[in-house]
């Protein structure tokens, strides 16, 4: 059977279906009639194949507790090591009701209250949640964005920061969220070579590592057998497949001790299996979703390179942030001379635009907006044709 949903021009109506991009506006203190560009989903139809495999399952008509056989671990492995050259062992693998939980947990596992957690801002808000709302400290490495637009880590204050911190864990997000650099091999062993000096565990946040657009994705614990050892790599099929609303991610921990404390955080919650329909759509996705895989990256990349032109023709003051990977696009308004709350304000409430406002990210993030743009083309347009009404 061929793939079927390759119609990536096609609008969904995403509307009344309890939608959170769509149908919680008001609730999240925006208009109603709001166009949304901000979670990180895709307004796509998933692969046929994901359908089906669902469809078969919810036709069986009982859904008690379920768990896995090897062949899902296959299939997880497979994708991995056929898309990113890495081979991950079975027992390696915990799975987890999503990778922000999986950060919650590795929080819990890996610090004491009142202890700095690392990360690079400005960088997915949720980062910085799930340390501060665990009574531990958020520490900023905060990545330099360079006079060519292309963001750096600044890696004397990286050591330094572990150092007079006491810092035991950091968050690194690969391929980086909301600025979509691509890390290369030679600045990971950089970073990683100063963990292990200072005995420091590695939460890799690779969700992204599917949209690629430059370079190449470097599994973090691939690297070196010594970064395996202090990693605890996070993957997921959910913005691969746009599925996040299946609530399944697939957490790498090569470390038995590392493994045992995070397990033991996940059981303190409670949580034991997961919903089987995340199951069985992770599964399908890795075996049979190559085709609409490969045929959607195509189309997002083809709409990144359609904001880059729009932004260049038709705004003054607005510069785009190539992304090397993600589909999320990083605009920078502070060439308007707008201030950042004026940029809210207009963007929201005169030309009915959902963002995700610079801001959320860090202090670093603020005069920004991260819109995603993995959509139908005419609705980009129409929220591109929206911004420029207002910002010009």
């Amino acid at each position: 059977m061929a793939e079927r949903n390759l119609d990536f021009d096609k609008v969904v109506e995403r509307r009344n279906t309890d939608c959170i991009k769509y149908d919680f506006a008001i609730q999240r203190g925006m208009p109603e009639d709001v166009l949304p560009f901000w979670v990180a989903d895709m307004d796509f139809k998933v692969s046929s194949y994901i359908e089906d495999a669902l469809t078969k399952r919810a036709q069986h008509g009982i859904f008690g507790y379920s768990d896995v056989h090897i062949s899902y671990f296959e299939a997880v492995r497979d994708w991995m090591k056929n898309r990113h050259s890495w081979e991950p062992q079975e027992n390696w693998l915990i799975k987890t009701p999503g990778i922000v939980f999986a950060l919650a947990m590795a929080v819990k596992a890996y610090t004491e209250q009142g202890d700095g957690v690392l990360i690079q801002r400005p960088v997915y808000y949720p980062f910085s949640q799930v340390i501060e709302m665990n009574d531990r400290r958020v520490v900023s490495n905060t990545l330099i964005l360079g006079e060519d637009n292309r963001y750096r880590i600044d890696f004397e204050d990286f050591e330094k920061k572990i150092i007079e911190e006491k810092i035991k864990l950091f968050f690194l997000c690969s391929p980086h969220n909301p600025v979509g650099r691509v890390w290369t091999k030679e600045e990971l062993t950089r970073l990683g070579d100063i963990c292990v000096k200072h005995n420091v565990t590695v939460v890799s946040d690779e969700i992204h590592h599917d949209f690629i657009w430059k370079g190449e994705h470097e599994v973090f614990a691939n690297i070196k057998k010594e970064y395996e050892e202090i990693s605890v790599t996070c993957t997921s099929p959910s913005k691969t497949f746009n599925i996040a609303g299946m609530q399944i991610s697939n957490i790498f921990i090569p470390n038995s001790a590392l493994r045992h404390r995070f397990q033991q955080e996940i059981y303190a919650t409670g949580t034991s299996q997961l919903g089987v329909m995340g199951l069985v759509a992770c599964q399908a996705a890795y075996e049979k979703g190559g085709e609409w895989y490969q045929a959607m990256c195509a189309y997002v990349k083809d709409n990144i390179a359609f904001v880059k032109q729009y932004v260049a023709e038709h705004f003054t003051g607005v510069t785009m942030i190539e992304p090397e990977g993600t589909y999320l696009v990083w605009l920078d308004f502070r060439g308007t001379g707008l201030s950042a709350d004026e940029v809210d304000r207009r963007i929201i409430h005169e030309a009915k635009l959902w963002l995700d406002s610079g801001k959320i990210f860090g202090e670093s993030g603020k005069g920004f907006q991260r819109i995603n743009v993995a959509c139908p083309r005419s609705v980009l347009n129409e929220g591109l044709e929206r911004l420029r009404g207002v910002i010009q």
